[in-house]
């Protein structure tokens, strides 16, 4: 039997799953808060501390490989963490130094490339060639997987999608630059947008709700927002034209968004027809860390 441990570490919560037989179906799986306030120290024990809680509950002593998605890249020149909104990671050997605590080989991945890989290999994106995975949620992102794995590029940031720019005099991002797809597309840039057009503080599912029942406010928002994610999304087609597109993140699920997608891209393609076909996810909020899981399954991380 081969046993297989994933870690989405995320900005607030970490969870690990342990999988044998079943893809998706985890052995064990668990949630602790991440460790933030303890800085990275504090986050490589919880983690440390978390695979070694899954190791525990195995059912043998063959081992298991380990997987971990991260909110950030390791760079291939220096092997230490960048580009992380998890901004305690920046400039760690995250990998080196989860590898040299649990004695074994470590694979450690951007978490929209565990995204779209789970749903490549097991969710939505089935059937296709190359798939490229989106988050719309706290934040935007993207992963690209062809053949069944992970293409991430010469630097590590293929698929940053989210640091598109659609409009350099946009919003201010935290990566230093404005008008990133992230400024416009993200949930909480729709709450603020909203604020902004004279409405009370609302969630983003609430916001789309709101405009479903006739809410000036919201349905000019969520125009703009419609908008502005089929430009932003026509772009990845343009340039990497794949067979499927899955949407994940909080947004993703907003009502008619995914059904929309082609219909809304369709203006900003370079081609008359749309073949690329945009679908919701099927694995809901596991796929990151079921993704992290099959890691070491995929060429990717090697």
């Amino acid at each position: 039997m081969n046993f297989r441990i994933g870690i989405d570490l995320g900005g607030t919560k970490t969870e690990g799953v342990l999988l044998a037989d079943h893809p998706t179906e985890p052995l064990y799986r668990h949630r602790i808060p991440t460790p933030r306030t303890l800085g990275y120290e504090g986050i490589l024990d919880g983690v440390v501390d978390l695979v070694r809680l899954l190791l525990q509950k195995m059912p043998g002593t063959d081992g298991a490989s380990i997987g971990v998605g991260i909110p950030g890249t390791i760079s291939k020149t220096h092997g230490r963490v960048k580009n992380a909104n998890t901004t305690e990671l920046i400039g760690h050997a995250l990998q080196a130094d989860l590898e040299e605590r649990l004695g074994q080989a470590v694979y450690v991945e951007n978490d929209a490339n565990c995204f779209a890989l789970a749903e490549a290999l097991h969710g939505a994106g089935r059937g296709g060639r190359c798939t490229f995975g989106v988050i719309l949620g706290t934040g935007v992102g993207g992963g690209i997987i062809f053949d069944g794995q992970i293409w991430s590029g010469a630097q590590g940031i293929a698929g940053e999608w989210g640091h598109m720019t659609l409009d350099p005099s946009g919003p201010a991002c935290y990566c230093g630059r404005r008008g990133c797809v992230e400024t416009f597309l993200s949930g909480p840039s729709l709450e603020r947008s909203y604020r902004e057009a004279g409405g009370p503080a609302r969630s983003a599912a609430q916001i789309w709700a709101m405009a479903a029942g006739g809410d000036a406010p919201a349905c000019q928002v969520v125009r703009a927002y419609e908008s502005r994610f089929g430009l932003a999304l026509a772009q990845v087609v343009n340039l990497l034209d794949p067979d499927i597109i899955v949407l994940g993140g909080g947004v993703s699920n907003a009502p008619g968004l995914a059904e929309k997608a082609t219909t809304l891209m369709r203006p900003h393609l370079f081609n008359d027809e749309v073949a690329t076909v945009v679908r919701r996810h099927l694995l809901g909020d596991s796929a990151g860390v079921l993704g992290a899981a099959w890691l070491a399954s995929s060429n990717s991380a090697a």
